[in-house]
């Protein structure tokens, strides 16, 4: 199976968990769950809709902040925004609304109006989305093609490290989460795309700047 990133066929057996194959890509380091594990959409969302982001949650509120702090910092005023896989309960896009920015929002089960993937963005950003997506080339360079020119892409999932222990990550255990990411598989990319890394909390924070 070649990587779903970057394409290439150089690429690995790296772990087996319960019976479920992922392999590594030798090119851009994603870590990746073999399609033939994948669960059904309908799974997915029923896992999806039992998610409690509630807007009015202040520890909620504090985890989006990792995000939503140091890219506000690279914000003009009045910033037209997009919240990519927002999911049930949309609160990122609520905060910065709250800044005066203007914002959209895009889910493919909760919001799927595609026409929003017609218009330009200042910024967009995607928390806990990445690492679900079956296709991460065809929908980060779709998104690369929204941003305006010096445009920022606001990124939440948790990196992976050799630090870790891939075989007991609960990052890992998730049924939902197909793709892992590094410090590496972002530098790739942001060569492939081309992006500047802005911002990295070396956890699970990661801001894209586009030239």
């Amino acid at each position: 199976m070649n990587c779903p990133l970057c394409s290439s066929a150089k690429t690995f057996e790296f772990s087996i968990i319960k019976d479920k194959k992922y392999y590594r890509c030798r090119v851009c380091s994603l870590i990746y769950l073999d399609s033939k594990n994948y669960i059904s959409e309908k799974e997915e969302k029923t896992i999806y809709d039992y998610h409690e982001n509630n807007p009015d949650d202040l520890n909620y509120r504090k985890f989006l902040s990792r995000l939503a702090e140091p890219l506000e910092q690279h914000l003009p005023k009045n910033a037209k925004g997009l919240d990519f896989g927002c999911g049930p309960g949309p609160t990122l896009s609520l905060m910065f609304e709250e800044k005066e920015h203007e914002m959209r929002l895009f889910d493919k089960f909760y919001h799927p109006d595609e026409s929003i993937l017609s218009e330009s963005y200042d910024f967009i950003v995607m928390t806990e989305v990445i690492e679900h997506l079956k296709n991460p080339s065809f929908v980060l360079n779709q998104l690369h093609s929204l941003l305006k020119e010096r445009g920022y892409l606001g990124i939440m999932t948790k990196l992976y490290s050799e630090k870790i222990d891939f075989k007991k990550w609960y990052y890992a255990t998730d049924p939902t989460h197909i793709c892992f990411y590094s410090k590496e598989t972002f530098r790739w990319l942001c060569g492939e795309l081309p992006l500047k890394l802005l911002f990295s909390d070396q956890d699970n924070v990661v801001i894209l700047g586009k030239d």
